[in-house]
C-alpha cells in the first residue's frame, strides 16, 4: 500500500512539474510575443501601444533587461514631456542595473540625459560606454556634445579629436569641434575645423553659417561674402540669405552692390519686411555720411511702413528713429526710439540715440537711464569711457553729484585722460560734500595742467571752504 501511495505522489509531482514547465514555456512564448508586438508597434510609430506591450513583457519577466531597455526607448521616442523622459530614464537605469555591460543602454541613458539637459550625467554615461568600447566615433561625438553643454571645453575638444581620428570623414564632428574651438577663441583652429567639415560635406549649411560669422568677426568681408553667396545658392527660398549678402556688401563699404543685391531681394521676396529694413539701413547710412536729402527720403520711405508695424524689430525701429532725428523730427524720433528700447529683444545700439534725442528735448533723466542701461547691456563698448563721462555730466545737470562722481571715477578707471574730466570729478566730489577728496583730485588736475583756469578757480573755491 505504501508503495502505491509513493508512486502516486511521484506521478503527481511529475504532473505538477509538467504543468509548471508548460506554464513556463507559455510565459516565455507570451513574453516574446509581447516584445515582438512592441517592436512592431514602435516601427509604426505607435509608441503608446509599444509601451503597453513592453509593460506586459516586464510583468511576465521582471528580470528582463531587454524589456526595460525597449520600454525606456519607447518612452524616449514618445518624449514630448519631461515626465515621459523621466520615465525613460527610470527604465533605462533599471536596464543598466540588470546588465551593467550593455553599451546600448549606456548610450540611451546619455541620450535621454542630453534631452533633459543633464549634460554632466550624459557625459558620465558616454564615458562609461567608452570604458567598455572605445572604438565608436559617434559616442566620442556625443561625449563632446554633452561636455560642451556642461561647459567643459577641454574634455569636449579631446573627445571630438578622438571622434575625427576614428572617423576622419565625420563632418558633424569636425563642425562641433570648430564650435568648441571658437568658444575657446581659437579662431584659426576653429576655421580649419569648419573648412574640413565643408570639404567633407559642401552642402552642410551650419558649418558655412559659422564660417561666415567667423569671417565677419575678423573683418574678412570677401571670404564672408563667399560663404554667404554659397548659403544663398544652397538655400534660395530663405530671404535672409540674400539680405545677409546685401548687408555684407554694406559693411564692405560697397553701397551700390548692397542696393543692387537688396533690390533683387525685394523682387524675389516682395512681402518680406526684412528686405525693406535692410534697404532702409543702406539709405540711412548713406544719408548720415553725405547729408543727401534724397538718400534720407529713400530711407524714410523704406523704413516707415515696416517700423510702424507691431511686428517690427527693435533694430528696425531704431533705424527709423535715427532717420527721423536726421530729418529734424525729434519729438517723433524720441517716441519711436523709446518704443524700440522697450521692444524685446532690444537692440542696444538704440539706447545712445535715444539718449541723444532725449537730451536735446530736455529729458535728461530719460537720457541718463538709456545710457546706464546701455552700459549694463554692452560689455565691449569702445566708447565706454566717453559714455561714462556723458552719464556723469547728465547726473550733474540733474543735481545728482554722488552719481556724477562715481561715473567720473569710472571714466578715469577706463582710461580717460582729459584733464577737464578730472576737474569735473573734483567739482562733483565737492558738491557731494567730499571736500578732502575734491581737494586731492583738483591737485591732480593742476599737476596735469598748472595753467588750467577751471582747475585753478575750483582750487580757490575749495581753499575758501
Amino acid at each position: 500500500m505504501k508503495k502505491i501511495i509513493a508512486a502516486l505522489v511521484v506521478l503527481a509531482g511529475l504532473a505538477a512539474a509538467g504543468i509548471l514547465a508548460d506554464q513556463a514555456v507559455e510565459r516565455e512564448r507570451d513574453y516574446h510575443r509581447l516584445i515582438d508586438h512592441g517592436d512592431d508597434a514602435l516601427s509604426r510609430g505607435q509608441t503608446f501601444v509599444a509601451i503597453e506591450a513592453y509593460s506586459g513583457a516586464i510583468a511576465l519577466k521582471r528580470g528582463s533587461m531587454l524589456a526595460y531597455l525597449k520600454r525606456g526607448e519607447a518612452h524616449q521616442r514618445r518624449g514630448d514631456t519631461p515626465e515621459m523622459l523621466a520615465a525613460a530614464l527610470r527604465d533605462l537605469r533599471t536596464a543598466a542595473a540588470l546588465d551593467p555591460g550593455s553599451t546600448r543602454t549606456l548610450e540611451k541613458l546619455g541620450d535621454v540625459n542630453v534631452q533633459l539637459r543633464r549634460f554632466a550625467n550624459a557625459a558620465e554615461n558616454y564615458e562609461a560606454y567608452i570604458r567598455l568600447d572605445d572604438h565608436s566615433a559617434e559616442i566620442f561625438y556625443k561625449l563632446g556634445l554633452a561636455s560642451r553643454g556642461d561647459g567643459r571645453l577641454t574634455r569636449a575638444i579631446s573627445a571630438l579629436q578622438q571622434a575625427v581620428t576614428i572617423n576622419p570623414n565625420f563632418h558633424e564632428a569636425h563642425y562641433l569641434l570648430g564650435l568648441c574651438l571658437k568658444d575657446r577663441e581659437q579662431l584659426a583652429e576653429a576655421r580649419a575645423a569648419f573648412d574640413r567639415a565643408i570639404a567633407l560635406s559642401p552642402a552642410f549649411i551650419p558649418a558655412r553659417e559659422e564660417l561666415a560669422e567667423l569671417y565677419r568677426l575678423q573683418n574678412r568681408t570677401r571670404d564672408e561674402l563667399e560663404q554667404l553667396n554659397a548659403l544663398f545658392a544652397l538655400d534660395p527660398a530663405k530671404p535672409e540669405r540674400l539680405i545677409a549678402v546685401g548687408l555684407a556688401h554694406l559693411r564692405a563699404a560697397n553701397r551700390e552692390l548692397a542696393v543692387v543685391t537688396l533690390g533683387r531681394a525685394a523682387e524675389l521676396f516682395p512681402e518680406t519686411p526684412g528686405v525693406y529694413a535692410a534697404l532702409g539701413q543702406v539709405w540711412l547710412e548713406a544719408a548720415e555720411d553725405s547729408g543727401d536729402a534724397s538718400d534720407l527720403r529713400k530711407a524714410l520711405e523704406a523704413l516707415e511702413p515696416i517700423a510702424t508695424q507691431t511686428t517690427a524689430t527693435s533694430e528696425t525701429m531704431g533705424h527709423f528713429g535715427r532717420a527721423l532725428m536726421l530729418a529734424g523730427e525729434h519729438a517723433r524720433a524720441e517716441i519711436v526710439l523709446r518704443q524700440a528700447s522697450q521692444r524685446f529683444p532690444t537692440d542696444p545700439d538704440v539706447l545712445p540715440h535715444l539718449a541723444t534725442v532725449a537730451q536735446r528735448l530736455g529729458h535728461l533723466d530719460e537720457a541718463r537711464q538709456a545710457l546706464v542701461r546701455y552700459a549694463v547691456l554692452v560689455d565691449e563698448d569702445r566708447e565706454k569711457a566717453s559714455h561714462a563721462v556723458w552719464i556723469a555730466d547728465l547726473s550733474m545737470k540733474l543735481n545728482d553729484a554722488v552719481s556724477a562722481a562715481a561715473w567720473y571715477e569710472k571714466s578715469e578707471a577706463l582710461g580717460t585722460t582729459d584733464a577737464s574730466v578730472v576737474v569735473r570729478l573734483a567739482d562733483a566730489q565737492a558738491k557731494a560734500g567730499k571736500l578732502d577728496e575734491a581737494r586731492a583730485t583738483v591737485e591732480r588736475a593742476l599737476e596735469k595742467d598748472p595753467a588750467d583756469a577751471a582747475a585753478r578757480a575750483l582750487a580757490r573755491r575749495l581753499q575758501a571752504r
